[in-house]
């Protein structure tokens, strides 16, 4: 049977809708909390309104947001999509580059700050503007992929699209819906601000938020794990949404005698790769794990294993509006509501959205991903990178002639070094990798290498025309990037 593709998001009651809903049924109900504060669904739907009838006093028509997690972060988005206007999110660990292109490139006209002195925490500045790029018509929110070079690349979803993947993950879990969500990954993430918060909300249950720092957070790629469980003991959570370095860093806090709350009945793991012995320690702790997949061109989430359909080695079932197929090369096809296109690019063609992965579906639906087109690899935080780009810089330093970066699933990077020069001492590779790691994101940076000799074409580690081959690569020096990605 051809698998339809329909690229409209299936209607469903909108955000607000909902909202209106739950203010109605359970007035009293806490929707959202932070350390400041607390938020009723009886009042929640007026805190929407009225913010948004100030942005729109303020002729805001594009608004970056630097909020940490927080109730005020929350109650932009929504305010932002209850006026109608465009709202990007920016993820705190770009650099001042990536930052400055992201809000030039989406045509930002203000921007919104934390400020404990503004109406709900909110202080809203005008950013001067010549010309606002042109947008997908209904573009209500713009993510910021990490990029995997230097620049991100935003990606424009509609409102009803960020509708349907929420209330499609409502459905998936029904039966097992948890009450009470803690957010700990950035909002300006969708797996949370989406899988997590808009879900949860549009289920009726409690959103806990809680500042990144005081989750353990520190940069895009630190955390302090036992200050991390610490706070899921603490806030006791039904729920969660986890990247693989997350998880990992909890256990090593639960081996050191943290205890996971018995509260916890659904945590979800995405965003990249999640290494098999990562979930089996889980399970050994008796942590409720379920892992899933999905792209930022999906509005987060495509596939969910459920409790009670769960299978190792499995991503899950399609949500209910999405179908999968795989082309002649098995690379993994999304049918169904996809993203309205890039900033600054042409729509994207008719037809599903390739994804770039590589996977096999079972006779139940399930994915089982098996690799990826292409070179790029997705950090344990969840970033998409090219390993090119910092090969570039790396072997345009003058102390260093070959370089070969693996990231696949670490939460750094790691990379086989050729000195220019054999007798070069490891300090010398020291500095020129500080020296890189300055240019790039905290997401891209090296954090260990390994010297190695070069890559020829003659032992099939180069193509004729120079280029590395990495699956040969890969196996020839397996023992050393076991070593040093442990």
């Amino acid at each position: 049977m051809p698998v339809a593709d329909a690229h409209a998001p299936p209607a469903t009651p909108n955000l607000v809708e909902r909202l209106r809903e739950h203010a109605r049924r359970q007035p009293d109900r806490l929707a959202l909390q932070d350390a400041q504060h607390h938020v009723r669904y009886g009042d929640l739907p007026d805190r929407i309104d009225a913010l948004a009838e100030r942005l729109t006093r303020s002729g805001a028509r594009r608004i970056a947001s630097r909020l940490d997690n927080g109730v005020p972060a929350v109650l932009l988005d929504f305010a932002c999509r209850r006026a109608g206007l465009v709202h990007l999110p920016m993820p705190g660990f770009f650099t001042a580059a990536q930052t400055a292109h992201a809000l030039a490139d989406a045509g930002i006209d203000t921007l919104a700050d934390a400020a404990t002195d503004a109406p709900d925490g909110i202080a809203l500045s005008r950013r001067a503007l010549d010309q606002a790029p042109s947008l997908p018509t209904g573009t209500a929110l713009i993510t910021y992929t990490s990029g995997s070079t230097g620049l991100p690349k935003g990606v424009c979803l509609s409102a009803a699209h960020l509708d349907t993947v929420a209330a499609s993950i409502v459905e998936a879990v029904a039966g097992h819906t948890p009450q009470r969500h803690l957010a700990v990954l950035p909002l300006a993430v969708l797996l949370e601000s989406v899988a997590g918060v808009q879900a949860a909300l549009t289920a009726g249950s409690e959103v806990l938020l809680q500042p990144l720092a005081t989750l353990g957070w520190s940069g895009a790629g630190g955390l302090d794990p036992l200050r991390f469980a610490a706070a899921i003991e603490q806030a006791a959570p039904e729920s969660l949404i986890l990247v693989p370095e997350l998880l990992k860093g909890w256990i090593q806090a639960l081996m050191q005698g943290a205890r996971a709350p018995a509260s916890l009945r659904f945590c979800a793991i995405g965003g990249a790769h999640v290494p098999p012995a990562i979930l089996d320690a889980a399970a050994r702790h008796g942590l409720p794990v379920y892992e899933g997949y999905g792209l930022s061109e999906c509005a987060s989430v495509v596939c969910l294993n459920r409790p009670g359909h769960a299978v190792p080695g499995q991503v899950g079932t399609p949500l209910k509006h999405l179908q999968l197929s795989l082309s002649p090369t098995g690379e993994v096809l999304v049918h169904g509501p996809r993203f309205l296109g890039y900033v600054g690019h042409p729509a994207p063609p008719d037809g599903p959205l390739a994804t770039g992965d590589l996977g096999e579906i079972g006779a139940d639906g399930a994915l089982r991903l098996s690799g990826r087109l292409g070179n790029r690899y997705i950090t344990a935080y969840g970033r998409n990178v090219s390993p090119e780009w910092s090969e570039a810089l790396l072997a345009a330093h003058p102390a260093i002639a070959q370089a070969y970066v693996h990231g696949e699933a670490l939460a750094q990077a790691v990379a086989l070094l050729v000195p220019r020069d054999p007798a070069l001492p490891d300090a010398a590779l020291t500095a020129a990798i500080e020296a890189i790691n300055a240019q790039l994101p905290e997401y891209a940076r090296i954090a260990a290498f390994r010297r190695v000799p070069p890559f020829r074409a003659e032992d099939g580690t180069l193509t004729a025309n120079g280029r590395l081959r990495r699956r040969e690569i890969r196996a020839r020096h397996a023992e050393a990037l076991a070593d040093l990605s442990a």
